[in-house]
């Protein structure tokens, strides 16, 4: 085993050397990862941004791990270097020799800068340590503690730089053409909602750019769970909800290039809608007028005026469009073809509540007609009673005005005769009602 000390037993020279080729090996692959975080674009970029928020706090103190790490890895070197020399002295190492590599290999035997390490931070954010003198395994602890410290604060702020600025850039151009294409169509701030958004959007999205280049970190999201440098991804929660705005504020302005397109072709379909529904309206004083002069003792509804208000709203849009306001027209077409419709079916039902009373009347005529018809055809043509009955409830029907309950039971004492003329003794429909309104069969 070897004399002890406060290292513990003096190695051998097989271990002097298999721990020589593992530092060898162990120091080139520090020099080979310091010198890519030397290199990286992000840490370049870091080095010549204004950095402003929470990536200005962190930079400061990832480059003091730096500076630090390489203060680190220049004592490292010196100390590997110097148990290098020892060994090389002879092909078969003394004691003494041996002693005193394992005093460097395993003991605190490398010394550090006491300023650097004790003003720079370490990655939890604690100050650095006071001491002076390290192991070489308790340095490369540290070294691994303060690489991966600064490479996840390089690698976030690259990724963040990498996605989010070109994201933006190509949304602005986007932007830009947008409002390029809603001014061609009248859509503009203060006169169209639309066009709010776009100034909304324009600010929003300036802002973001401006932070996001000089304050990267506040849009990096840390991965649950992961200790990985770098574990993360890019916060687009600002970014991804303009792009929506943007979006909505386009299909609108697809609307207005749409009514843009086919307005005539609406305002035409509309003035023929409106057209027929002030003709229905017309048609409809016109009957009411001669129900209430053929048609006695009935209550006529009354017949609305035509519909000046949308007439107005109509001719409003054949404004809008002469002006080329299409923004104005879009949502005015929208809410006049709706009206339009609902004014031509008012009317219809006008027409139809107006001229009920004239439809009693005409079905009433009709059952006469038919009646008397068939009884000529079973030869009671010129049966004396039948024909009173026959011209008293013609009388009624073709006189004015019309009582049409007096001339309803006329007509139903006609059914009457009839039936007990043809020796039937089945009940006339509608006896001690309303008049059957079936035809009278063959």
């Amino acid at each position: 085993m070897g004399d002890t000390g406060p290292t513990g037993p003096v190695m051998d020279r097989d271990e002097v050397d298999r721990a020589l080729a593992r530092l060898g090996a162990e120091h080139e692959a520090i020099e080979t990862s310091l010198l890519a975080l030397q290199d990286h674009a992000g840490r370049r970029l870091l080095e010549g941004a204004e950095l402003t928020g929470v990536t200005a706090e962190r930079w400061s103190a990832a480059e003091a791990w730096i500076t630090l790490l390489w203060s680190y890895f220049d004592a490292y070197t010196g100390a590997l270097r110097a148990a290098r020399e020892i060994r090389s002295r002879r092909r078969w190492s003394s004691r003494e020799d041996l002693a005193e590599l394992t005093e460097l290999l395993r003991g605190e035997a490398v010394t550090v800068s006491g300023q650097a390490a004790a003003h720079a931070p370490t990655p939890q954010g604690g100050p650095g340590r006071l001491s002076e003198r390290y192991s070489l395994v308790t340095l490369v602890e540290r070294m691994n503690q303060l690489y991966a410290g600064s490479l996840d604060m390089v690698v976030a702020a690259d990724a963040v730089w990498s996605a989010l600025p070109a994201r933006i850039d190509l949304l602005a151009a986007e932007l830009q053409r947008t409002r390029k294409l809603a001014h061609s169509v009248g859509v503009r701030p203060g006169e169209h909602p639309a066009g709010d958004d776009l100034e909304r959007i324009t600010r929003t999205l300036t802002r973001l750019r401006e932070q996001v280049i000089s304050d990267p970190l506040a849009f990096w999201t840390p991965a649950q769970g992961s200790s990985a440098p770098g574990g993360g991804r890019p916060d687009t929660t600002v970014y991804d909800r303009e792009a929506r705005a943007l979006e909505e504020v386009r299909r609108e302005i697809d609307a207005v290039l749409a009514v843009r397109q086919d307005a005539e072709q609406r305002i035409v379909r509309l003035r023929d809608v409106l057209s027929r529904a002030d003709r229905t309206l017309a048609e409809a004083r016109t009957a009411r007028g001669e129900v209430l002069a053929k048609i006695a003792a009935t209550e006529v509804p009354v017949v609305g005026g035509p519909p000046i208000v949308l007439q107005e709203q109509l001719a409003a849009a054949a404004e809008y469009r002469r002006h080329a306001q299409w923004h104005r027209l879009s949502p005015l077409l929208e809410s006049l073809e709706e009206k339009a419709e609902d004014e031509l079916l008012r009317a219809r039902e006008s027409l139809t509540a107006v001229t009920a009373p004239l439809a009693v009347r005409a079905e009433l005529r009709g059952r006469l007609d038919a009646y008397k018809a068939k009884m000529a055809r079973l030869g009671h043509a010129e049966d004396p009673e039948l024909a009173e009955k026959y011209e008293k409830a013609r009388r009624m029907l073709w006189s004015a005005p019309c009582d049409l309950r007096v001339a309803e039971q006329a007509v139903l004492r006609y059914q009457h005769a009839a039936a007990e003329l043809l020796g039937t003794a089945r009940r006339v429909p509608g006896q001690g009602g309303p008049v059957d309104r079936a035809g009278p069969g063959a």
